[in-house]
């Protein structure tokens, strides 16, 4: 039998034994609550300091032409075009633009951070004085463009660019403000100019033309179709801007023509959307409407 004064014992070792183990749970459960603020704090703080160090490239390097900088903030092992390395691989292709556009000033419009990657959206202005690829305008363009910056131990590691490349040759006047005008057949009766415009890394332009062409001679075959012809123009890393127009005798026609093509598409066993992945590919394509005066 147990007495009153044995369960009182009892009762008090149990209370003590609680006393001692609360102060130790609230303590670990502190302790992981300041871990887990600190270790916020710490990622909020990189983010941070991966956005300054794009601030730094834009309104530092560029803007100010300090292009010593860069090889504090682009790693060794970037690489750029034609495989080039470090800070200098970086700088190189801004160089013939600045050179053209020696006034050239870019303004960040958008900057966001998260985990190692930092976006950016931008728009520049310059006047061009000194021809760009053998073309002279004497023009004030502005220009837009978006990048993605992957960033290591305070430095850009790597780099995916996206600028309005046909913007700039429309500004350029190497291309009409509506492409809409370079096929030289009007669209009337229901008639509609589908036109694709891709941009194409100097690597992947043989087998984008031998795509290309393909393309165009199954598209000759098919009902409703009337004329369509392709525009090209090399840049000065090598990379190739094409333009195609295809002139359809109405929308039906079109809309029957795209369901023939995904049908030989994979007939062929060929995917355009893995094919323009791989070779780094970007297009844009709708059907545009003649602007009249």
């Amino acid at each position: 039998m147990i007495n009153n004064t044995t369960m009182k014992l009892l009762h008090n070792r149990a209370y003590v034994m609680i006393m001692l183990i609360i102060p130790g749970i609230i303590n670990a459960q502190g302790t992981n609550n300041i871990k887990s603020n600190k270790n916020k704090e710490i990622n909020m703080n990189t983010v941070q300091q991966n956005k300054e160090v794009v601030q730094k490239v834009f309104e530092q390097a560029l803007n100010k032409r300090n292009f010593e900088l860069l090889k504090e903030v682009i790693a060794d092992d970037f690489t750029g075009l034609q495989g080039k390395k470090g800070a200098t691989a970086f700088q190189e292709p801004i160089l013939p633009l600045i050179k053209s556009f020696p006034d050239i000033q870019w303004k960040i419009e958008e900057l966001i951070g998260e985990g190692d990657k930092v976006a950016i959206y931008w728009k520049w202005q310059g006047t061009q004085t000194a021809p760009f690829n053998n073309v002279a305008t004497g023009k004030t363009i502005t220009n837009e463009g978006r990048a993605t910056f992957t960033i290591k131990d305070g430095k850009i590691i790597s780099a995916h660019v996206l600028t309005d490349r046909l913007g700039f040759l429309q500004g350029l006047d190497v291309l009409p403000a509506d492409v809409n005008v370079l096929y030289n057949k009007r669209a009337h009766n229901g008639q509609v100019n589908f036109i694709d415009k891709f941009f194409v890394p100097a690597a992947a332009i043989k087998e984008f033309q031998a795509r290309v062409k393909i393309n165009r001679d199954f598209i000759k075959k098919l009902p409703g179709f009337i004329e369509d012809a392709a525009y090209e123009y090399t840049d000065h890393d090598g990379n190739l801007i094409c333009i195609t127009v295809a002139l359809w005798q109405s929308q039906e026609a079109l809309n029957k023509a795209k369901e023939a093509v995904q049908a030989e598409y994979k007939k062929d066993g060929f995917d355009p959307a893995e094919m323009f992945k791989k070779l780094n590919i970007t297009a844009d394509r709708g059907i545009y409407t003649q602007l009249h005066d």
